[in-house]
């Protein structure tokens, strides 16, 4: 009989589990028979003596197993998917599954809420009027085979021993472990049943891996469990010093999703949606990765990917008048401006404090049970390696609770850094991880 106590004390030593170990554990622990304790004591010895890359997949594995797994065989042709680690205005997904879904790609994609200084896709899709994304999995599968593309929450219980897990994680400070990170992204991943993943790993001042080493063990470890598992993977080391794009909070990110599919919009959230979809094509395709660029800068810039998001959105019941002409979205009530305090160039910007800053302001929670104001938010004027002089509007805060601004202000400048030399700009992406190599590109 394996013990919960013998399975601790062995990782406490910093010995390696075996399978058998953690099959038993994630088994007793989602049936309730290992209490929150002992899972807890479990998480610590893990932070603090690791887990090698076969204990981590075991641990994967185990956890898939412990739910629902969801079979995409019902749609024809290869299915490849996209996670982010979570950012600060990331809004690529409803980007990328348009130029992917516009070349003929079927892109099934599971995604999440927000919580904390982190948006979440599905909040931003209802900013849409009309958009339905709690949908059964044979409808879901169907706009899929019909569209080419659909954005949904999780269907059935995917991976609920991760679910409980992490809620330990996030009360006993163990959130933050290569492994454990590892194993929570991957477990939902695999049950999500896409035979392609692209990886989209943050790092920097608003992402869980604050540092370049933390970012690419994290992508290494979650690409080798992937290909171990049968899954066509690829991992892009992404900046999240800098918020991407000049707008945080829902139907304002959405506004700007628009002008990025007509043609406009920022250039960091442009450039990084072609390298992500580009490598979502080669994935599915095989075809070599420059070609891939050419292919999907030609569906962004011909409009094909604004006509497939469309499609995508009146699928799921959205009002796509509102994706023709964006005046149509409700605004919050009060337009705040933030003046820059100091004359100089922007050397730093702690994305972090600026996502948390909107959440304050009614776009985030903080805990599950807030309620999103989705014409909340922030619109940034400059950002990192920018000048400003004293007195120029740095950004405008959106909301609808007056008594919210003077805080929210208060943490958002103290997330600027400012100088009087040229200040270096983050390079956009760091590195690109697959199965065989590590390419180097900041």
């Amino acid at each position: 009989m394996i013990r919960m106590y013998d399975i601790i004390q062995k990782k406490k030593e910093g010995k390696a589990l075996t399978t058998e170990e953690i099959n038993a554990m994630i088994d007793g622990f989602t049936k309730g028979e290992i209490p929150n304790e002992q899972m807890s004591a479990f998480a610590m010895a893990v932070y603090f003596k690791g887990m090698t890359l076969e204990e981590t997949s075991a641990l994967t594995i185990a956890m898939v197993h412990s739910g629902d797994t969801i079979d995409l065989s019902g749609i024809d042709g290869f299915k490849v998917d996209k996670h982010s680690t979570g950012g600060v205005g990331d809004k690529t997904s409803f980007i990328l599954m348009s130029i992917v879904a516009s070349l003929g790609i079927k892109v099934p994609k599971m995604s999440g809420r927000g919580l904390g200084h982190t948006g979440g896709t599905l909040d931003k899709a209802e900013a849409i009027p009309g958009v339905r994304i709690e949908l059964e999995l044979d409808e879901f599968q169907r706009i899929v085979t019909d569209t080419g593309a659909c954005l949904a929450g999780q269907t059935g219980e995917l991976a609920p021993a991760d679910k409980k897990l992490y809620a330990l994680r996030d009360v006993t400070a163990t959130v933050d472990n290569i492994s454990l990170i590892a194993a929570s992204i991957m477990s939902k991943k695999i049950a999500s049943g896409a035979d392609g993943i692209v990886l989209d790993v943050k790092t920097g001042s608003g992402a869980f891996m604050k540092s370049f080493e933390d970012s690419l063990a994290l992508a290494q470890a979650m690409v080798a469990i992937g290909q171990a598992n049968g899954r066509k993977m690829a991992s892009l080391i992404t900046d999240m010093n800098v918020p991407t794009g000049y707008s945080i909070g829902n139907a304002l990110e959405i506004i700007e999703v628009i002008e990025v599919l007509n043609g406009a919009g920022p250039t960091d959230l442009r450039d990084l949606c072609l390298e992500l979809a580009a490598n979502m094509v080669h994935l599915a395709t095989d075809t070599a990765i420059e070609a891939c660029r050419e292919q999907v800068q030609t569906q962004l810039e011909s409009g094909a990917a604004f006509e497939k998001f469309v499609e995508i959105i009146a699928a799921q019941g959205g009002d796509v008048r509102y994706l023709h002409d964006v005046s149509l979205f409700a605004e919050a009530g009060i337009k705040h401006e933030i003046i820059a305090p100091t004359t100089g160039y922007i050397a730093h910007m702690n994305a972090e404090g600026c996502g948390l800053a909107s959440c304050m302001l009614g776009a985030g929670r903080q805990t599950m049970d807030d309620v999103i104001d989705y014409r909340a938010g922030i619109v940034l004027k400059s950002k990192t390696g920018d000048f400003v002089h004293a007195g120029d509007v740095l950004a405008i805060f959106h909301t609808n609770k007056a008594d919210s601004i003077a805080s929210a202000e208060e943490l958002f400048l103290k997330s600027f850094e400012f100088t009087t030399l040229k200040a270096d700009v983050p390079p956009l992406i760091y590195a690109r991880v697959t199965t065989d190599s590590v390419d180097i590109l900041k």
